[in-house]
């Protein structure tokens, strides 16, 4: 006899939108992918990496007309945006919702390198982790396309407030950009930056986000769901299985410990 379909099961996300998952989404992961207890806070990690591979993958794949080569599309996640572990072994679109229980969308922003490294100055504010500086470490950029060393013996140049936790970097202190995608780091070229609306719209301490929007009308949030474009890439760059690259965090972060 014709078994009954299985019911889709839904999720209410951080927003009270209830979400109705494809229970029929089904990967494998070799190693646990970290983002629980604020580990994308700390430093970078493996789950940080897979997301802001999906999000560079996303625009360079073709989904995202980007305005400029590949080569200059980089994609940053805020660590805040990290909430959950994904298990070794198999999982499914609700492991996803538990990573991200918010309904963001895609965008670009289009940013000068100046820009670009006064963003992660700005994200880096918060380290070293501590509870202290728990919430202001949310702001902390996962990233992809590029590297950067955060130098911690160097104190952040504490400019105007922003935000509850936040203050704007009055002079770049901390952050160098060692490469993007390869190529040395240019402080007037015009990169690409693939993130979520919230950053585009300031979240966090991501106060450049705006103003870069301003400055370059081609910056634009798209339509594509945050987490669907996460599944897409595991299912059609990885082949659903989450393997050895992903074992450990992948050296794009370097935290230089004050002496």
């Amino acid at each position: 006899s014709l078994s009954a379909p299985a019911l889709a099961s839904t999720f209410t996300d951080a927003h009270g939108n209830e979400i109705e998952l494809d229970d029929s989404l089904e990967a494998y992961a070799n190693e646990a992918l970290l983002g629980a207890e604020d580990a994308a806070r700390k430093a970078e990690t493996n789950l940080g990496d897979l997301w802001a591979d999906a999000l560079r993958w996303f625009a360079v794949s073709g989904n995202i007309n980007a305005a400029v080569d590949a080569e200059h599309v980089v994609a940053l996640w805020n660590a805040g945006n990290l909430r959950a572990n994904i298990p070794a072994g198999k999982f499914g679109a609700a492991e996803l919702a538990e990573v991200l229980p918010y309904p963001n969308k895609v965008a670009v922003v289009y940013m000068t390198g100046a820009q670009l490294a006064e963003a992660l100055e700005a994200a880096s504010q918060g380290l070293p982790y501590t509870e202290e500086s728990a919430a202001a470490c949310a702001s902390f950029m996962q990233v992809s396309g590029l590297s950067y060393t955060v130098d911690l013996a160097q104190e952040y140049d504490t400019g105007e407030a922003y935000g509850d936790n936040w203050f704007k970097a009055a002079s770049l202190r901390r952050v160098t950009i060692t490469d993007v995608n390869g190529q040395p780091f240019d402080a007037e070229a015009t990169y690409a930056v693939i993130t979520s609306n919230a950053n585009y719209n300031g979240m966090d301490a991501s106060y450049i986000f705006p103003e870069a929007v301003e400055a370059n009308e081609k910056s634009a949030v798209t339509t594509a769901v945050v987490r669907d474009v996460v599944w897409q890439y595991i299912a059609e760059a990885l082949h659903n299985v989450v393997g050895e690259d992903y074992a450990a965090p992948q050296g794009r972060i370097t935290l230089i410990s004050a002496q």
